[in-house]
Parts: structure tokens; C-alpha cells; sequence
């Protein structure tokens, strides 16, 4: 009995990184949309597909590749073996497919369509369609692709109606200017429920730049090396210059946002319904990680102090989801990233305008985790506490610092609601960690002491 299309589909799936609903059993799969890319042997075929699961659907998008016989090489990308139009056919992924993921090259350099499928270049750029892709394995939610040296094409696997934030804000940043982000080049897009669509993004791959969260792990590893006594500042591989570099920049990158879309405020009595979410999470951490209720007295009154704030609070598009790993030390500049927002949260809470602190939040708190993620699991991991301690806190002052320099707005009343978004954030990872990583739960914990 020959398997259908939608059977190998539903079968594959769920082995997926970037499948959302591991764990669950599921009750059915469709082909929403399926437009031809690439005719002949090999051919190459764009899906959207609608998975049930429950009273859940989500869609997903899936470029199969199509082969009479898939050489060893690609093996690793088999779906499987299904018989289409009168003959037996190899389906694959076809973004391990050099051969077929040049197509996505040319349709963007071209402006073309696919049926509902529309390619764009971004305006005032030429893009070199020789290039070879290359699959990148780090990313859990999108697949991304290198060409060559020069491109770096992130696909959105699961799909939500509208434009993704990423695409609107790297293009009007880079419109504006900015050297704080990578130069699109170009975007794909189709109409889902009636809405544009975004289902991928290429830009500037950078190559010879070196990722934050990797920098800083080298200066701690440096600092737990060193002589006993010795302080932070005299470690070598000191990350402080570059932690308030990286402040300044998040503060430019914060102007420009706020000069290229709309800005707000938010009154006391919606500063009080926020805290009152914030408050009941913390209540439902307790519940789920118990070791959490000895220090929600801590977060307890951080959250009491903002919700007394009589003024109302500047909002803006930020990034979202800031931390280590969204930015990149090019040899000039650091550089960020993924302005896609939390890829669980729903798309018009990623596009809503917030508190430029959160994104400061965000990263203070990732400077807590790159102190302390080393120590779990190390004998010695009690001696080191007061040198992670020293390395996190050198290294916040001096991005706040940076941050102040840069025109970001720390001042009176700013720190108490910065001190609720930081612990805010930490309630959300002690439950993370409880679920996922419980050796790491003891990172987030730290932050109510």
C-alpha cells in the first residue's frame, strides 16, 4: 500500500526541532497550499500544512524536494517514499538540497511569483544567485540556510497570519541606517486567513562575527582560571568594555525604533492590571516550583512598588526577547538580532508596543546566566558563587552604564519598574528551568536573593 503525501508528513513531523507540539498525539494533517517551485528530477514543491492536534491547529511551512532516487548525501533529509503522478517518488527536505534551494536565490533576485507564493528583493540591492546553501543546525523554532559567504535565509517554519515582526523593523531600521542590524536582502511572503504573510527572511550573513553569549562564557571561564582574590577587572578576557558597548548600542537601536514607528504611553490603571498579571504568575511559579515561595516576597514587593507608580510610562517597539544570544560582535559594532519577539507569543502581542526596559531586562538577566550556567554540576561550584556574583554584576553596571550614555532612560522611577521586569523574567525562567533544566534552576533563583 503506497503512504499518501499527508501520511509521510504526519509521520515526519514530530521528530521535527521545530515541531510545536511534541508530546501530542496527532489527529490530523492537511495540505493547505502546494505550489510547484521547481519542475523535473529533482522538483521542488512549497507546502503550508495544517496540523490538529486536539482543538489546536497549526500551520506549518515544508519545501519537499522530489527525487526517483536520493543519493546517499541527502539521506538524512528523507521523509519518504510516496507515488505521485503515476510514479514512485523520494520526498525530502528540500532545504538540504543545494541543488533545489538555489531557486529560492533566484526567485528573490527576480521578484517572482509561485502561484500565492511572491519573492522580494529587498530595494537597492543585487543578489549573487551562484551561491551554494548550507543547513544550519542551532535554531529550534526556523531553519536557516548560509549561501556562500554572504546571505544567511531564515524560513519560519510554524506560520501565523500577518507581517513578522523581524522583517518590519530590520527593513526600517536599515532604511534609517542603522549599523546595529544586518542588511536585508530580501523576503518571501503569501496570504494566510487574507493577511500578508511573511515565510522568510535573507540577510547580511556575518561571518566573521563572534556571538555575545560566546564572548562572555570566554570571560567567565577566563575569570574562574584565575589566581584566587584576583578581581574581575584584572581577569584577562574582561568583558565589561564590551558589555557597555553593547549598552550603548541597545540604546541606539531603542531611538531608532522609537523614531522609525509609532510611540505610546501606558496610564497607572493599565501599569496596575500589568502588575496584576505579573502577581498571578508568580503565584502559579510558586505552585508548580515550590522552592520559588521562600524569596516571592522579594518579587512579591517589587511588584507592589510599581504598581504604586502614580505616572504613566513611555512604550515603543523593542526587541522582545533580548539576551546574549540575539547579538553579534561584528569588527566594528555589535549588531542584533531576531527582532522576531517570543516565536510562542501571538503576533500581535510581539508587535505591541512595550517598555524599552524590558529588552534591558533581558539582558541583565542574561549576564546572570552567563555568570552562573558554568557552575552547575562543578565541585567547586560554592567557591566560585562570589566570582559570578562579582563577574555579573561588573558587567550590568557596565552595560547600564552604557545604556545611559547612549540616551536610554534609567532615571528615578525607572529602576522600580526595571527591578519588576527583571524579576518578572525570572519568575518565567525559574519555571522554565524546573520543567527542562532542573540542575540550572538555582541560575534564576539567584536573582531573588
Amino acid at each position: 500500500m503506497t503512504t499518501s503525501l499527508q501520511g509521510l508528513l504526519a509521520g515526519w513531523i514530530t521528530g521535527q526541532r521545530w515541531f510545536a507540539g511534541k508530546g501530542r498525539a496527532i489527529d490530523d494533517l492537511s495540505i493547505d497550499s502546494e505550489i510547484e517551485i521547481a519542475a523535473g528530477d529533482p522538483a521542488m514543491l512549497h507546502l503550508i500544512v495544517c496540523v490538529r492536534q486536539g482543538d489546536q491547529r497549526t500551520r506549518y511551512q515544508i519545501p519537499v524536494g522530489l527525487r526517483e532516487r536520493l543519493p546517499d548525501r541527502l539521506e538524512h533529509a528523507r521523509i519518504g517514499g510516496c507515488r505521485r503522478d503515476g510514479r514512485e517518488v523520494e520526498v525530502y527536505d528540500a532545504l538540504h538540497d543545494a541543488a533545489l534551494t538555489g531557486h529560492l536565490l533566484e526567485g528573490m533576485a527576480g521578484d517572482r511569483r509561485f502561484g500565492g507564493l511572491a519573492f522580494h528583493r529587498a530595494r537597492g540591492v543585487e543578489i549573487d544567485t551562484s551561491l551554494r546553501s548550507l543547513v544550519l543546525t542551532a535554531e529550534q523554532s526556523n531553519t536557516s540556510l548560509v549561501y556562500g559567504d554572504k546571505y544567511i535565509f531564515k524560513l519560519f517554519r510554524q506560520l501565523t497570519p500577518g507581517i513578522n515582526p523581524e522583517l518590519e523593523i530590520v527593513t526600517a531600521l536599515a532604511d534609517a541606517g542603522s549599523t546595529h542590524v544586518a542588511k536585508p536582502y530580501g523576503w518571501i511572503e503569501t496570504t494566510l486567513t487574507g493577511e500578508p504573510t511573511t515565510l522568510a527572511i535573507m540577510q547580511e550573513y556575518l561571518q566573521h562575527a563572534t556571538e555575545g553569549w560566546a564572548m562572555a562564557l570566554t570571560s567567565v571561564r577566563d575569570l574562574y582560571a584565575c589566581p584566587e582574590g584576583m578581581p574581575a577587572e584584572d581577569a584577562g578576557g574582561d568583558f565589561a568594555a564590551e558589555a557597555r558597548r553593547l549598552g550603548l548600542a541597545t540604546a541606539q537601536v531603542h531611538g531608532e525604533l522609537a523614531r522609525a514607528f509609532p510611540t505610546g504611553t501606558i496610564e497607572p490603571p493599565e501599569i496596575k492590571r500589568m502588575t496584576e498579571r505579573f502577581r498571578r504568575r508568580l503565584d502559579l511559579a510558586v505552585a508548580e516550583v515550590p522552592p520559588l515561595g521562600e524569596h516571592a516576597g522579594v518579587a512579591a514587593e517589587a511588584f507592589d512598588r510599581l504598581s504604586d507608580l502614580g505616572h504613566e510610562i513611555p512604550v515603543q517597539r523593542v526587541h522582545g526577547d533580548y539576551h546574549l544570544g540575539q547579538v553579534m560582535r561584528t569588527m566594528t559594532d555589535w549588531v542584533v538580532l531576531d527582532f522576531e519577539g517570543e516565536p510562542g507569543q501571538p503576533l500581535a502581542e510581539r508587535r505591541a508596543l512595550d517598555s524599552p526596559l524590558r529588552d534591558v531586562a533581558g539582558m541583565l538577566r542574561s549576564f546572570d546566566y552567563a555568570a552562573r550556567h558554568l557552575l552547575a554540576g562543578r565541585p567547586d561550584a560554592g567557591e566560585l558563587e562570589s566570582r559570578a556574583r562579582e563577574w555579573a554584576e561588573r558587567n550590568r553596571a557596565a552595560f547600564l552604564a552604557g545604556y545611559s550614555a547612549g540616551g536610554g532612560r534609567i532615571r528615578g522611577d525607572d529602576a522600580v519598574l526595571l527591578r519588576a521586569l527583571e524579576l518578572s523574567k525570572a519568575v518565567y525562567e525559574v519555571v522554565y528551568e524546573a520543567r527542562n533544566r532542573p540542575s540550572w534552576l538555582p541560575i534564576p533563583l539567584a536573582a531573588f536573593r
